[in-house]
This record gives structure tokens, C-alpha cells and sequence, in this order.
């Protein structure tokens, strides 16, 4: 009859045997993969807990070798680009001494010697949770790190051709008036003969990005001329805030980034720095050194084009930096050049209003493109709220009933599925010897019951892009560092000191899996026996505020699934 061709037409046609083997090798698979990374997570728990073999607060370094080019030839030479060949210089070059800068977020130490930025600490991000008198120190150069901010002036005239040109300063130490928006610090260098030359940091209230100029007096006869500089320099340390690894292999990027004319966001990593360096002719533009939460990058004048470069010094040291086009000034005439300087945290509003595409070092991934809008909602739920752990909750909700039927189907047919079990298994007791008609009893009972057993895999296949996209979001917010839920989950990104949720994760998880019809193969059974118990120890190393997250859903998973199967059931009895 008609109406039995189009009830046939829309039934499955693939044999169940092959589905089981499908779904049977899929779940062998992440087996695996859960195992590698399980134990990555693992090695990685012990090394990040192993004690530091020298103390941090000592210092080990006021100015290398790498930091006074001695002969454009040396290793030290590569460390500072050269525009031009250096003139011999028998200006005597003495390591000078440092001063201190602090506003109402940073705190900054400049050497004299270069006027190197050689320390940034974060006021508002405490180092530990427990100690927050402690700031968050982003760069720093002593025994445990090395992580600075050069800038000068090299080329035909530049005080840093020949070597770090020495400066002083009006005092030791400058703080921000609880008056002022703005505090001005100026370096004047030593030795210049005619040319006066002044470097000087604007830093303003509110904000982490720094304005470095060079003032440049010509009393001199003759022409004078140079390029502008800057470079972060750090070491091939880990990244200490990355306080526990990620999770689930995704290991926040530790290396240089940069805006291309064909790429809108470029990463090298130390080794990418070393294998292939970068140089290119960028107007305007940007550099910056990323690790997780934070970034330190050099924005130059966004009006002209620039020599951006990465490299590797043979003492070890990965520089990523720019040179500026040529400054030229005329006896008798002044002139100015200026870049600015960031170091803070990832703040994803305030990078974009610096320089185009440098909010993307908040690194979404290729999934970025859903993670925004995420963002967005978790920030504007935040606002109401003021907890970021109850914003987690509301989000995870918002998702699922933007999901709601998506997942009522999957769970309609799980339910469906397992309404029919009974039967399912008198059909493989009767044709145990026949698997050919197994599958074929199996087939008809299907058609018979209106049931596709593929059908639940679509709507799930379609909420884990969003999922995932989640997941970058809570991994990859500096919002989330050090932000309390409440009780004992003081910190979202970091793990649950008493594994408190992984254990709740673990149980919704088995609890889902009870409402779920049993697997047909006894080899699936017994992985999926496993899972919840894989899954719970995998878990609990991951920050809390993910673990929430999963908690959440299953939760609510567990919920919408529980009902749908008490329709299905009570409609069945009925019946």
C-alpha cells in the first residue's frame, strides 16, 4: 500500500551488525586518545609541582652580553637589528642603575642602562590566590625568567648602534598622584655631545598600554638620523600562568604573534622563531609575545610601515620585534618618534580599540566565530549576576534550550530504543545462528516501531561545535583567573581542591548513562561501564569552572532526558 512504501522510505536500510561495528571501533578510539592524553595530564601535574631549582625573587642579569652588541658579527650583535652599519663609538658604556614607575595597575622597573622595561607586575592579578598582596609578574629577568622590553635608537646616528646608550633620571622611583590621570617619566641620555636626546613613558590611569617616545635636539651642524626600535626578548621558560594544563590536550600557545597582510592573526613558536624567522614590510600593525591570560606586544606608528622580524640568538634568547622607518632631524631642529607598549591582561575589548586583530591573540580557534557571541552573552550575563560561576550555570542553560529539541529528538530515540530492548534481544536469542536474519527481524522491528537508530547522532553532532566553542571560551577568559563560585571553588581556573565536582561530573554521567538503553555488543558494555569512571578521573585536573560546565549540562541532559523517557514509556503502556 502507499502508506506502507512511504513508512518504508524513511526507515533505516543499514544492518545493525554494521552499526554496532561503527559505533564499536568510535568508542575504541577515544578510548586511546582519552588514555594518551590522560597520561600527558598526568606528567605534565608532576612537572608543573616539581620545586624550582633556583629562588625567583634573585637576580641574575643587569645586562649581558646579548644586550651590548660588542661587533655586528657576534651572536650579541644579533640581539639589537641593525638598519645600517654601526659607527665606532669610544663613548665608555657602564651598567646604570634602575627605577621604579607604579600607577594604579602596574608596577615597572626600567634599567637605565638601554631604558629596558625589565619588570611589569600586575597589581590587579595576584601572583597566588592566597597571597594577593603578590602581583602577577608578566615580565621579569632573574634566575627563574627571563622576559623584557627593549626599544632604542640604531642606524646612522643612534645612541644604541654601538652599544646601550646610558640615561638618567630625575629620581629613583615615580608613582601615580590619586589626582592624576597621567604620569610622565623622562630618561635623559648621557653622552650624546650636541644632540639631546630624551626618552620618555607615558602612563596613564586605567590602562596597561604605555607611550614611549624618543625627543631628539639637534644643536649640532650636521643632519641627524636614525631608526626607531623595539623587541620583546624573553627565554624558552614555561608559562607561569598557566597555573594547570588545559585539559583534554589543549595546551594554551607560548610563543610571538603578529598581524600579516594575508593572515589576520600569525603565532611562531620558539621553535617556529628558530626554524623560519619572521620578516616582513608591515604598515601599521603589531608584534606581541602571548601566553595564557596575558601578552606583552610593541604597536608602532599604525601610519607607517615597519620591518617586523623573529629570530633566535645564538645565547638562547627569542626576540621578536620591529624597526621603524628613518627619523630625520636638521641642525638647529627637533623631532620625535614614538611606539607604544602593552602588558596586561588579555582583554579582548580594550586589544581591539589598540590595534586591529590584536584582540585575537585571545585565541579561539577555528571556532571562533561561535565562541564570540558566547563570550559576549557570558560577559552581559555576568553583569547581572556578579558571579562568574552562576553566569557558567545560566549560560549552560541558555545553550541546552537553544538545543531543546535538537536533544529531545536524540533522546526520543534512545527512549525508543530502549522501549524495544526486550524484543530487541528474544529476535538475537531466536536467530543466534543466523545473523543475516538477525538483522533483518531487526530491520522490520524498526520499520514496525517507527524507530531509526542513527537518528539520535545528528543532534548531537550538531551541539558539539558549541560545546567546544565553550569550552575555549572558559579556558581561554582571564575573567575567569583566580574568580570565586562559592564554598570551597575559590578559583574557576584551576581544579577543585577536593574533587568535589569531578565526583559529581563522574556520577551524572553513570546516572545518564542508566537512562540510556544498554549496549547490544558486550565488548561496547563494558567501555561504556568505564566511561563514567575514565571520564571522573580525567576530570580532575581540569579548572573548575569547565567541570561546572559539564556538570551543568549533564544535569540538565539528565533531566529533559528522564521525562522524555516517561512519556515514551507511560504512551507504550497505554498502548
Amino acid at each position: 500500500m502507499p502508506g506502507a512504501v512511504t513508512r518504508y522510505r524513511h526507515t533505516p536500510t543499514v544492518p545493525e551488525d554494521q552499526i554496532m561495528d561503527v559505533i564499536r571501533s568510535l568508542l575504541i578510539g577515544v578510548i586511546a586518545v582519552l588514555s594518551f592524553m590522560l597520561l600527558t595530564e598526568w606528567v605534565k601535574f608532576k612537572e608543573e609541582r616539581a620545586p624550582a631549582a633556583l629562588p625567583p625573587s634573585t637576580a641574575v642579569q643587569a645586562a649581558t652580553p646579548a644586550d651590548l652588541p660588542a661587533a655586528p658579527v657576534s651572536d650579541a650583535a644579533n640581539d639589537i637589528p641593525v638598519v645600517d652599519a654601526p659607527q665606532a663609538s669610544t663613548l665608555p658604556r657602564t651598567t646604570g642603575s634602575f627605577i621604579s614607575v607604579t600607577t594604579d595597575l602596574l608596577q615597572v622597573r626600567i634599567n637605565l642602562t638601554g631604558g629596558d622595561i625589565t619588570e611589569v607586575a600586575l597589581v590587579d592579578y595576584p601572583a597566588k590566590l592566597e597571597s594577593p598582596e603578590i602581583p602577577f609578574l608578566l615580565l621579569e629577568d632573574n634566575q627563574r625568567r627571563s622576559y623584557i622590553a627593549q626599544s632604542g635608537l640604531i642606524g646612522e646616528n643612534g645612541i644604541d648602534s654601538a652599544g646601550r646608550a646610558n640615561f638618567a633620571a630625575a629620581g629613583d622611583s615615580f608613582s601615580l598622584s590619586e589626582s592624576a590621570d597621567e604620569l610622565v617619566v623622562e630618561l635623559r641620555a648621557l653622552e650624546t655631545g650636541d644632540i639631546g636626546i630624551t626618552k620618555r613613558f607615558t602612563f596613564t590611569r586605567g590602562d596597561y598600554l604605555v607611550k614611549v617616545e624618543y625627543l631628539v635636539q639637534n644643536n649640532s651642524a650636521e643632519r641627524w638620523q636614525a631608526n626607531l626600535f623595539g623587541q620583546i626578548k624573553r627565554d624558552s621558560s614555561g608559562d607561569p600562568s598557566a597555573e594547570l594544563s588545559s585539559g583534554m590536550g589543549m595546551v594554551p600557545f607560548l610563543g610571538a604573534a603578529t598581524t600579516l597582510p594575508d593572515e589576520r592573526f600569525a603565532k611562531y613558536d620558539f621553535e617556529d622563531m628558530a626554524d623560519k624567522p619572521l620578516k616582513e614590510k608591515i604598515a601599521g600593525g603589531w608584534i606581541a609575545m602571548i601566553q595564557h591570560y596575558f601578552l606583552s606586544a610593541w604597536i608602532p606608528d599604525a601610519n607607517q610601515t615597519h620591518n617586523y622580524n623573529t629570530r633566535v640568538t645564538g645565547n638562547g634568547f627569542n626576540i621578536a620585534g620591529f624597526v621603524s622607518p628613518s627619523i630625520t632631524v636638521d641642525p638647529g631642529q627637533q623631532g620625535q618618534v614614538a611606539a607604544e607598549f602593552y602588558a596586561g591582561p588579555k582583554d579582548q575589548y580594550r586589544l581591539a580599540e589598540i590595534s586591529e586583530y590584536l584582540d585575537l591573540s585571545v585565541d579561539y580557534g577555528w571556532l571562533w566565530w561561535i565562541a564570540q557571541p558566547l563570550f559576549w552573552l557570558l560577559i552581559k550575563i555576568y553583569g547581572f549576576v556578579s558571579n562568574w560561576g552562576v553566569a557558567i550555570i545560566l549560560l549552560t542553560v541558555l545553550i541546552k534550550a537553544a538545543f531543546f529539541k535538537l536533544s529531545a529528538t536524540s533522546y526520543r530515540s534512545m527512549a525508543n530504543m530502549r522501549r524495544v530492548q526486550p524484543q530487541l534481544q528474544s529476535i538475537r536469542e531466536r536467530y543466534a545462528e543466523d545473523k543475516q536474519k538477525q538483522s533483518q527481524e531487526m530491520m522490520n522491528l524498526y520499520r514496525k516501531e517507527k524507530i531509526n537508530p542513527l537518528s539520535g547522532c545528528l543532534p548531537i553532532l550538531v551541539q558539539m561545535p558549541v560545546f567546544i566553542a565553550l569550552y575555549w571560551v572558559l579556558m581561554e577568559s582571564v575573567e575567569l583567573r583566580q574568580a570565586p563560585f562559592f564554598g570551597w571553588i575559590q578559583d574557576l581556573s584551576v581544579m577543585d581542591p577536593y574533587f568535589i565536582l569531578p565526583l559529581i561530573m563522574g556520577a551524572s554521567m553513570w546516572f545518564q548513562q542508566r537512562l540510556a538503553p544498554p549496549p547490544p555488543d558486550p565488548m561496547q558494555a563494558k567501555i561504556m561501564q568505564w566511561m563514567p569512571i575514565v571520564f571522573t578521573f580525567f576530570f580532575l585536573w581540569f579548572p573548575a569552572g569547565l567541570v561546572l560546565y559539564w556538570v551543568t549540562n549533564n544535569l540538565l541532559s539528565i533531566a529533559q532526558q528522564w521525562y522524555i523517557t516517561r512519556q515514551i514509556e507511560r504512551a507504550g503502556s497505554k498502548a
